[in-house]
Formats: structure tokens, sequence, C-alpha cells
């Protein structure tokens, strides 16, 4: 059956956009926009076109009547036409609204307005794209899929975590990630938003670490020409930049408390104005917050606000580093030796078996970041077909470990040479019973029983090493 073509209402004295729209659209044309909202009721279009390039009552009057046009119209995509002279009451009703301003207006213009809108708007509505998939029984891997990632896992705590995770994402929340550097952040907040219905919205990644403190905000909220010395022209900020998609802000914990304030405000009304202007503009994005450290300790010393802290803490999530999931090391080895050996252009037919072996003893300071170096170098030094150990670095095989903020990773990771399937680990025996806890997911009984003593003796030397 042949589809019906969307009606588009159109409020404009401009013939050739109607006629623009005609191959494609059904558009219906109206004189008076007093007759808009029962237009709107009645021929229900699936988005509607207001001209006001030609009004010239300094944009009040126009205002009051979009206020009562935006209202019935719910969630009806809604954008003006404007030229240079839009009236600044204008812009800023649009800025404050779900509207959307289009300047420069061709036929062209329009029509590519007409096909992104109503090819994306009803992703909205649709069903997310992400599959959960989660496996039957303690072995089997979780997995949430998005459009162009994954991330799977045998681990416990993170298996909860993605079952969490996938349900905030579908909701207009804010999120924390905390995890250590290389641990996955910011591959997981491109998850958030693919699996979310911001999916068709773009993705920003601000990294506040890497800004200057005195330009953050004009990265975030952007400025007016003049604001501040450099400023020799009006810069669109991140949160009008990013529309209605998601915005990941990086390093969290390096912003100053005027920028708190300001971003808990952003939080909590959506509201900020550029800098230097008076100007009171509305974010529409959905914000990822993270962060390598974890917040609590620096509202103790008095260096993050405390109600900024328990607004993000409500729906805070916690990257375990890769040493603390051993489990999913084989399926992240058998993940980048795939993409890198497509990427590289090698065939790789196997890896030998004691390379698991030595990527599981080894405690990844730099975690799935370095794990994924170290897989790129064995990848492009393998000739054969075969990955072996001798491909892996040599630190890594010298058991030499990189500068890491954990004090508890001290390992001396060299490969016993007479035991091919792995390494053997010289730790003490505070580093022995933490290693055992990771690696039975914290469960007291297991980890006794792994160690061969009783939950008693366990619980005395947790004690005695103040483990928690």
């Amino acid at each position: 059956p042949v589809m019906p073509q969307p009606t588009v209402l159109l409020h404009t004295p401009d013939a050739a956009l109607v006629e623009a729209l005609r191959d494609s659209h059904a558009p219906a044309l109206i004189d008076d926009l007093a007759g808009l909202p029962a237009s709107i009721g009645t021929l229900e279009p699936a988005a509607v076109v207001i001209d006001v390039r030609h009004d010239d009552g300094g944009g009040h009057g126009l205002v009051r009547m979009l206020e009562r046009v935006a209202d019935p119209a719910g969630d009806l995509p809604i954008v003006l036409l404007a030229d240079d002279s839009c009236p600044e009451t204008v812009e800023r009703f649009v800025a404050e609204s779900r509207l959307e301003l289009l300047r420069g207006v061709t036929a062209e213009s329009l029509l590519a307005w007409c096909e992104t809108t109503l090819v994306s708007a009803p992703a909205e509505e649709a069903e997310p794209a992400s599959q959960l998939r989660k496996g039957t029984g303690d072995e089997a891997r979780t997995v949430l899929e998005g459009i162009t990632r994954r991330f799977e896992t045998n681990t416990l705590k993170l298996k909860r975590m993605l079952s969490e995770l996938e349900v905030a994402a579908r909701h207009d929340v804010t999120i924390l990630l905390i995890g250590e550097t290389g641990s996955g952040k910011t591959y997981l907040s491109n998850l958030v938003h693919e699996v979310s219905p911001r999916r068709d919205e773009p993705f920003l990644h601000v990294a506040c670490g890497a800004l200057p403190r005195e330009l953050i905000e004009s990265e975030l909220f952007g400025h007016v020409k003049g604001a501040f010395t450099s400023a020799s022209d009006d810069k669109e900020g991140k949160f009008v930049a990013a529309r209605r998609g998601t915005i990941l802000l990086d390093e969290i914990d390096v912003l100053g408390p005027e920028q708190q304030v300001k971003l808990l405000r952003v939080i909590e009304t959506g509201e900020f104005e550029p800098v230097g202007s008076n100007r009171t503009l509305k974010n529409q994005a959905r914000l990822v917050v993270a962060s390598n450290l974890d917040l609590q300790p620096l509202v103790e010393q008095g260096k993050f606000r405390p109600d900024l802290y328990y607004r993000l803490n409500m729906l805070k999530f916690e990257i375990p580093p890769l040493r603390e999931r051993p489990e999913d090391v084989e399926p992240m080895l058998e993940k980048f030796v795939a993409e890198l050996a497509e990427k590289h252009g090698m065939a790789i037919d196997r890896v030998d078996d004691d390379v698991l072996g030595i990527l599981k003893a080894y405690p990844w300071p730099g975690n799935v970041r370095e794990l994924e170096n170290v897989v790129r170098r064995a990848v492009i030094y393998t000739t054969d077909g075969v990955l072996r150990s001798e491909h892996l670095p040599p630190h890594l095989l010298a058991g030499q470990v990189g500068p890491t903020n954990d004090p508890t990773v001290r390992l001396s990771a060299g490969r016993d040479t007479g035991n091919t399937l792995g390494s053997q680990v010289a730790l003490t025996e505070k580093e022995i019973i933490e290693q055992a806890l990771f690696q039975h997911e914290y469960s007291k009984t297991k980890t006794a029983k792994s160690l061969g003593i009783s939950r008693v003796t366990l619980y005395n030397k947790l004690k005695k090493y103040g483990i928690q």
C-alpha cells in the first residue's frame, strides 16, 4: 500500500515554500494564526511551519500568539522561519521553549528540516533501540547493545549495573558515572545515548579537565561578543549545540564552586545564561556526569557542594576497575582481537592459551584502555596467524606495573616459565585475600573456601588488615 504523505501546516505568504513541499508532503496553508489550534485538532498535522519574517510588530504580539499556539500543539514539531531581523523577544521565546528557529530560509532548507524532523520524531515514541540480553546461569554474559556499540560482562556487579543503567537511559534523568581512568566511562556514556529516545540527536563530550577553568563556562553556556578579551564573536555553548541530545561532562570534580552552582541550576531548572548575557536560555539535553574520583571525600574536604553531590548521587553508577572483573578479560580479548585484526588488515586464527592466563594475572592500572592498547600491539606483531605471549609488551611479561592511584596494586607479575598456562603472582597475604574477594564477588563463604580457611579466620584477617 502507498503510505499517505504527512500533512504540514504552513502560515507563510511565500508560495514557493508551499510548492516545494508538494512532492513529498501534504501542505495545508492557513492565513490566520488565530485559527491554527483548531486546524491542528482537525487535520492532525505531522509538523507546523510559521513564517515570522514579515512580522513588523516587534515580536510581542507574535509571542502571545505563539504561546497560545504552542500549548495545544503538545509534542508537535513547530519551526519558525526567520531572518536576521528576527525580534529578540521571539528568539528568547524559542530558546525557552521546544520550538525551533530556521534562518536563511530556502525551499531546500525547509524541505530538509521537514524530512529530518518527520523521520526522527517517531523514534522518540518508539521502543528503545537497546537490547539488554541476560543469559541464564552464573557464567552467562549480560550484553547491553546500542546502535554502534555493545557492552558485555560476566561480572555479577556489572550485570546489575547494566540492568539499572538501561532503565535510567530510557528516562529523562541526569546520570553520574564513577570509575578510574580507562574504565569505560566515555564508552558507557555513548551507549546510554544510543539506547535512549535521544539517540537521533547529537552526543557531545566536554572534557572539563582539559579546559582552563575560566573557559569552562564559555564552553558549556556560550558567550556573547565582548564578554571577555578574546570574545570577538558570539559563541554557541554545548548546552545549545546539543539540542535534545546528550552531553557528557567528564572530570566534573575539577569544577569550581561558582561553576558547580550554575551546573546545579541547569540540572534542576534547565536554565542558564551565556557568559556576558542577560538572556536566560533553556537546556533541553540530558546530562551524563563522570568523574575519576568518588565525590563524597571531595564534599568532606569542602571541594564539592553537598547539594550538587546529593542531586547527582541519586543515580550513581560505579564502574569497577578491570582488576576487579577478571571474568571480563576473556570476552574483551576476543572483541579487541577481532576488531583490531580487521582494522590493521591482519589475519588472527587463534590466541595461545597462556596469553589469557598472563592477561588475567595482570592488575591493569590503565583498565580497559590499557588492555586494548596491549592487544593492539600484540595483533600488529603477529605474523603467522597465532597471537602468542611473546607478542605482549615486555613490561607486562616482566611484571612491571605502570602508575596507578590504587595503592593496593603492587604486582610482581613475572611469568613462571615452568607454568605455560599463566603467571604466578607474588602477593602479600592481604593482597591474596583482596584478589580472592574480587574473584568471588565479595562472597565471604566462597572466598574462605577458595583460600582453604574457615569463615571465622577470614573475618579475623579482614579485620586485621582493615579490608572493607
